[in-house]
């Protein structure tokens, strides 16, 4: 992985000397076909070099030049390198605002996927996903790596031993829980505030659990956020905070990694807000991690919670976690989507059984996940279940300007200033100038 790190550093120098999309190989006299991939996901783990070498050993006329940037700096370069026509051949999208905002760069894939595998090649793939993936006109400009599931809480049961405590299964026996856990010198809840992403989730999550329909129905500027469930969400939202639910300070931490550090590998924190994308860290070679997940006694769940007191949990909201989508202006198109296709199958299994990354995304994918233990294999399967029986919808919202106001307006309620009906009237304010 170091080589190809320092191969991407060096390309800017060497453009003036090698053609664009051209590389000669140390050794050989012929050339290979250079295919720039950027994304947030995969990331720079090691395993994520091994990958690209497997696809090269395979495709020996191909090389990858893996580009990996956080996601907020991904999106913008890509705004930059798109409108410039310099960008990447293949690149890493997200259902919702993200993947409309860069169709007219996303080629139509839907030509090569029916070529390859026929006219039902859909099918093949997580129905779910599929919708939030087809395009008005009905095509598909991205396909799916791995599916992801939000609104889960995380527990470190070593702590819920200790203090003879169970597993909260709604908010009065969560706020409880944390009085508790707060009581006897430990963090109660901890959630990285600093981050809107599980921001959003979080509250998504809530409003769901009140209400899916009303929810949805919102975003898509069909029922009002002043709605009393909508306005329920907020105050629960902002309860978190008043009622110690979330730990102090907790708009001034990230999550990735300020508070997951804390509960993957220091395991210093008894609970924390993370989506299934966590179960990887089974699978993390760190050794604090591997303590903390699969030394003796380790012992973790993965559970959702009935925040309105209702007697039911929430269901997850579903998101392909990542996409793949090719630059309709890459020169080098027959090989981007070779490396597309070998990594929805073969790149794919490599990153979920191999690394549990994500959820699978293709339906004749059969799980096996290679040394995963029976703990982390329990909740593996918690959150399958969960998968295919509790999903209240997507995860990512496709209106950016509405996603914003309310990313504003859970920081407000998080810090006192407005109340749940002023930050309800401030979003509706912004859904119905939002457009659709």
């Amino acid at each position: 992985m170091k080589k190809k790190i320092v191969c991407i550093l060096m390309a800017g120098v060497m453009a003036s000397l090698v053609p664009a999309q051209m590389v000669f190989a140390e050794g050989d006299s012929g050339e290979k076909t250079v295919v720039k991939f950027q994304t947030w996901n995969p990331g720079t783990e090691e395993y994520v070099g091994e990958m690209i070498d497997k696809f090269e050993e395979e495709h020996p006329d191909i090389e990858v030049q893996h580009i990996y940037m956080p996601y907020t700096d991904h999106v913008e370069k890509l705004k930059v390198d798109l409108s410039a026509g310099d960008a990447a051949d293949v690149f890493g999208v997200q259902t919702g605002a993200m993947y409309k905002e860069f169709r007219d760069f996303e080629e139509d894939l839907t030509p090569y996927l029916v070529k390859e595998y026929g006219d039902d090649w859909a099918s093949n793939y997580n129905e779910y996903a599929m919708s939030l993936l087809k395009g008005d006109d009905g095509e598909y400009y991205a396909v799916p790596l791995g599916l992801s599931y939000a609104g889960y809480v995380w527990a470190n049961m070593k702590y819920f031993d200790k203090y003879d405590l169970e597993l909260p299964t709604n908010y009065d026996e969560l706020k409880a829980v944390c009085q508790t856990f707060r009581d006897n010198g430990e963090y109660p809840l901890v959630i990285g505030a600093k981050d809107s992403w599980i921001n959003i989730d979080t509250w998504m999550n809530i409003a769901a659990d009140i209400n899916t329909e009303k929810l949805y129905s919102a975003i898509e500027g069909e029922t009002p956020f002043t709605d009393e469930d909508l306005v329920q969400s907020f105050q629960i939202w902002q309860n978190c905070f008043t009622d110690g639910v979330f730990q102090d300070g907790a708009l001034g931490v990230g999550m990735y990694t300020d508070s997951t550090d804390m509960y993957q590998k220091e395991g210093s924190v008894p609970m924390i807000l993370n989506g299934s994308w966590s179960l990887g860290a089974y699978m993390d070679s760190d050794e604090q991690s591997q303590e903390v997940y699969n030394g003796e006694g380790a012992n973790h769940k993965i559970f959702l919670m009935d925040w309105n007191n209702d007697g039911k949990i929430a269901p997850v909201e579903e998101a392909v976690d990542v996409s793949l989508a090719i630059n309709n202006q890459s020169k080098v198109k027959d090989a981007a989507w070779t490396f597309v296709d070998w990594m929805l199958h073969e790149g794919a299994d490599f990153l979920i059984n191999g690394h549990l990354q994500y959820m699978p995304a293709r339906n004749d994918m059969e799980l096996n996940v290679e040394g995963l233990n029976e703990n982390g294999a329990e909740n593996l399967e918690y959150c399958v279940e969960q998968g295919k029986d509790n999903v209240g919808g997507y995860r990512e919202m496709a209106y950016a300007e509405l996603k914003e106001t309310i990313i504003n307006e859970l920081t407000e309620l998080a810090l006192g200033d407005v109340t749940p009906e002023e930050a309800a009237e401030t979003i509706e304010a912004a859904s119905q100038a939002q457009e659709r």
